[in-house]
């Protein structure tokens, strides 16, 4: 059976009920945007996704069980009270706490049943955060204008890293779309990739079984083996005997 793999959608909206087709009235109501990319990548990775909404946090738990890894997606900025900021940049961009404590728990209950987690731009930082990790909350020349599947640079990665033996690869061509980034690493990770100004692209936990962040949208590029063998190592991992941790 393919493995269960939770996608998380951190991008949440509202929209008026009355442009909604078949509502009569009007009214907010709460929206999630995920891009079907992320799903399209992890099913021919061979996995089967499961889009997982910004929920109860008591249920993160319960969802988590019956999955067998977890990909978080990207989406908007993380709110920088969450790392301990003292303020907040004049260019950080609309933060959702809610979206951010889901993500988090989610993470966390995956790390403490031992299941494989994989994050994607905002998903990376998440990751660091989780860990007790910060950020840059603005980094400039990080956003392209060509379309997601074109690479914007490249990326030097870590020998000896998982990335280096999931993709093979010493240098990578990566997009970019993001304006945040590492800036402390959280505990237990190291960095597996960085751009040619410096900037964290990857990071990973050597001592885990599958725990890696990428700031690039692989999920676009997937129809390159390199970039569709971060979605393999995650389904990979996903099949195997779990080995959960100590709550």
């Amino acid at each position: 059976m393919r493995p269960l793999i939770g996608v998380f959608t951190s991008d949440r909206r509202t929209a008026e009920l009355g442009t909604l087709r078949g509502c009569a009235a009007g009214g907010p109501a709460p929206q999630l945007r995920l891009g079907v990319t992320y799903l399209r990548a992890i099913e021919a990775a061979g996995g089967l996704p499961v889009v997982l909404a910004p929920d109860d946090l008591e249920l993160a738990a319960a969802t988590m069980a019956r999955l067998d890894g977890l990909c978080l997606a990207g989406g908007p900025d993380l709110d920088p009270a969450g790392y301990g900021a003292a303020g907040r940049h004049a260019l950080l961009q609309q933060t959702d706490p809610v979206v951010d404590a889901g993500e988090l728990a989610l993470a966390r209950t995956a790390e403490r049943l031992g299941l494989p987690v994989l994050g994607i731009c905002r998903g990376a930082q998440a990751l660091n955060v989780l860990r007790g990790g910060t950020l840059h909350q603005h980094v400039g020349g990080h956003v392209q204008d060509d379309p997601a599947p074109d690479p914007a640079h490249v990326v030097a990665v870590a020998p000896g890293s998982l990335l280096a033996a999931l993709t093979g690869a010493e240098r990578l061509a990566v997009n970019s779309f993001h304006h945040q980034a590492v800036d402390r690493l959280g505990a237990g990770l190291v960095i597996a990739a960085t751009a040619p100004d410096g900037t964290v692209e990857a990071i990973e936990d050597p001592s885990s079984a599958f725990l890696v962040g990428v700031q690039w949208h692989a999920e676009a590029m997937a129809g390159r083996p390199e970039q569709l063998a971060l979605f393999a190592g995650l389904v990979a991992a996903a099949a195997a005997p779990r080995l959960a941790l100590a709550a």
